[in-house]
């Protein structure tokens, strides 16, 4: 035991090798396997309360994710500190409008979330894609993301690729009748602006709702949410590969026991690509990405 704790503090004190070390991601409960675990249980994930989009910072030693509170979402965010994981406070919320689906920018200096609260000063009643700046007092005012993303519709959770690239989901497109068709969209970023969005392929975007979408930072695969009759449940979780001629293959089904009767939604993988975050029935679940990787 002693031994082990010395080779835990030894690599507790060496940044450069934070991200290899899964204590970092302790914060309750048993590491997961290839069976999911529900997420820190009674610290993050608690009973009548129902959480949403979760996500590490690159070195592990931050977590942020989004609750409901008296009917409206918030940000809460907790840090490792002395070895340690602070008490998660909130960060970004109110109680006039949601706050959700956390995520942060490539660099980390940015928090992306979405919110209904009101744009130039006027009340849509829709949800846009904002952001908050890092600074050494912690997080600016709401900064809208721009009409290169944002519509007069709906815009839900956000992804980035290590190049910047956002990845999206909306229901901007959708035909009269139907606003619970969402669909994927990428928006490239050159020189600090969100370029033209671009609708993803059938391969992935179907007349279903596709939502709440995962890249991996090198763009080899996609991880989202979508309600399709062959579901097992309310909503489940699709992967698709980018193939070698650059399109994506058909997404495919997670399956049992990652899929199952409830609703999967809100995926993410730490950046050490060993685990994968996401919500199911109303809490936070965690497994090792073994389970899926083949």
């Amino acid at each position: 035991m002693k031994r082990i704790t010395q080779i835990v503090s030894f690599f507790y004190f060496c940044s450069s090798a934070l991200s290899a070390q899964t204590h970092l991601y302790h914060l309750g409960g048993e590491l997961p396997t290839n069976t999911p675990r529900i997420f820190a249980p009674g610290v993050v994930s608690q009973e009548n309360r129902s959480e949403f989009g979760s996500i590490f910072s690159a070195n592990g030693s931050e977590f942020f994710f989004a609750v409901e509170v008296n009917g409206k979402a918030e940000i809460r965010y907790s840090k490792l500190d002395n070895g340690s994981w602070t008490t998660p406070k909130t960060i970004i919320g109110d109680a006039t409008y949601g706050y959700n689906d956390p995520m942060l920018s490539p660099d980390e200096k940015r928090l992306y979330y979405i919110s209904d609260r009101p744009k130039n000063g006027e009340k849509t009643g829709d949800y846009d894609i904002w952001y908050s700046q890092r600074s050494t007092d912690g997080w600016s005012e709401p900064i809208n993301a721009g009409n290169m993303i944002n519509s007069s519709k709906n815009e839900y959770y956000i992804s980035f690729a290590s190049d910047g690239t956002m990845y999206y989901s909306s229901n901007k497109n959708a035909k009269e009748g139907n606003q619970g068709d969402y669909d994927i969209y990428s928006s490239e970023e050159k020189n600090g602006i969100f370029q033209k969005s671009t609708r993803l392929s059938g391969a992935i975007n179907t007349n279903a709702y596709e939502a709440d979408v995962f890249i991996a930072p090198d763009k080899s695969y996609i991880i989202f949410c979508s309600i399709r009759p062959e579901g097992l449940g309310r909503g489940d979780l699709y992967i698709s590969h980018k193939q070698e001629n650059g399109e994506w293959s058909n997404a495919k089904s997670l399956k049992n026991p990652i899929n199952t009767e409830k609703h999967e939604l809100c995926p993410w993988v730490t950046k050490d690509g060993k685990y994968f975050l996401y919500t199911s029935n109303q809490d936070i679940y965690w497994v090792s990405t073994k389970a899926f990787q083949q």
